[in-house]
């Protein structure tokens, strides 16, 4: 298969044409009146926000595209010029350098200022200072849903009415004066259906891994599968036909015994099959990609394709409670997860999809992935007794990704494996 076919495959165009509409809609807020909602992936409301016909905007998203359209070291450098320091997250350093030269999108439109923060997750400390740093430059209202940690590895009813009293009194009295919208229940009840249906849809995509050759890459092909369903969309018709596609796809290849699609084509014989945990590398992601798959392995299942929300555990959203559904949503976000609960789950993928082996890419801003990682990489090759490799790099600073580096690494990690598989 070559490049130009993969560009053809249905559910790609569909995904390209949703990000054109989604884009389009926010450079024309000003035609429109549509109010505009900044937040972030992890724990998001998008059926709260689009029930209100507002547009959202993701931060992160915003620097990892300008991250993989080589945008984003100017915008850190803008930054770091205004006194942020090189430690920072450069997800915000991307972010606020955006803003602060003219807020023009990755796309090239411009992006419209909040009419509204809306900070739904607490998992993650940098989001509060993120926004605390938003709200200065732009002064406008800042709301905070507060989400408690699951430090004891459970989600008790307490937290849960905790949440949901904070989206009755504090979140959707918000939304209804910045929108000029009264709260509709019953739109609400039909976006949820549909987000339960998309959410059932995606779980079929990832657990295709499973299969023998795997039929998807579960990481950087997962990067795209995730992008409606963590973003704009979930709760649309849109997203559920863009799932219902992809399914399909997937089940082509899972028929015919294809490997996953690569930027070079179909992924020929499978000979690793990986678990990873941390998000991958922006700036040189095609460079990141081919370092797996010119050496035949394919990442089975990721932590990172987890991060807007676990949902092979049985979570969906709840027509007929959708504010309580909302709450565990936000509270099951993996990095909501403490450390006993991600070394569980990463043990199983492991196990579940009959890994290889075992990589950790530490991000060096990140915080919320990279804390604790050393203990998940000695405690997984305890349990699961796979061979396991450490890999560094950052989300969007170009500075801190070495290629030599990380594929003498990569190499090195590939003969453990070979080595493994002799004994």
């Amino acid at each position: 298969m070559s490049r130009t076919d993969v560009q053809k495959d249905e559910s790609m165009i569909l995904q390209k044409n949703m990000l054109t509409r989604y884009f389009d809609e926010l450079a024309q807020v000003k035609e429109s009146g549509k109010k505009v909602v900044y937040t972030f992936v992890p724990g998001n409301l998008s059926e709260l926000i689009l029930s209100f016909d507002m547009l959202p905007v993701y931060p992160e998203i915003n620097a990892l595209q300008s991250g993989m359209r080589k945008r984003s070291m100017q915008f850190i450098h803008e930054a770091e010029k205004h006194g942020h320091s090189e430690d920072v997250c450069t997800y915000v350093k991307c972010d606020v350098g955006m803003m602060l030269t003219g807020n023009i999108g990755p796309t090239g439109r411009p992006i419209p200022p909040p009419d509204l923060l809306l900070l739904s997750y607490t998992g993650c400390f940098t989001f509060m200072k993120w926004f605390e740093n938003l709200e200065s430059l732009y002064g406008c209202r800042t709301v905070m849903l507060h989400v408690p940690y699951q430090a004891e590895g459970k989600v008790t009813g307490e937290m849960v009415d905790y949440v949901v009293r904070q989206l009755r009194e504090k979140v959707i009295p918000a939304m209804e004066e910045v929108s000029g919208k009264p709260y509709d229940p019953d739109r609400i009840r039909w976006m949820c259906e549909e987000s339960r249906k998309a959410e059932e849809l995606f779980v079929r995509c990832l657990e295709s891994a499973k299969q023998v050759p795997s039929p998807i890459d579960a990481y950087f092909g997962g990067v795209y599968y995730i992008s409606p369903i963590f973003t704009a969309f979930r709760g649309t018709e849109e997203a559920t036909a863009y799932y219902h596609k992809l399914w399909e796809e997937i089940q082509f290849r899972m028929e015919q015994g294809l490997g996953p699609v690569t930027p070079e084509g179909t992924l020929g014989e499978e000979r690793y099959r990986l678990v990873v945990e941390g998000p991958p590398n922006w700036t040189h992601f095609r460079e990141f990609w081919k370092m797996f798959y010119s050496q035949n392995a394919v990442v089975v299942a990721s932590t990172y394709t987890k991060v807007g929300g676990i949902y092979e555990d049985g979570f969906r959203h709840d027509p007929d409670r959708p504010l309580e559904s909302f709450a565990r949503y936000c509270m099951g976000c993996y990095t909501n997860l403490n450390l006993p609960q991600r070394i569980d789950l990463l043990v199983r993928y492991v196990r579940e999809y009959r890994a290889d082996g075992f990589l950790i890419n530490s991000i060096k801003s990140c915080n919320s992935f990279s804390a604790g990682q050393l203990l998940i990489l000695q405690e997984v090759e305890k349990r699961a007794g796979v061979p396991v490799g450490f890999i560094e790099s950052d989300l969007v600073d170009p500075r801190y990704f070495s290629y030599a580096h990380i594929k003498n690494r990569l190499d090195s990690y590939f003969q453990m494996i070979d080595e493994k598989r002799k004994h």
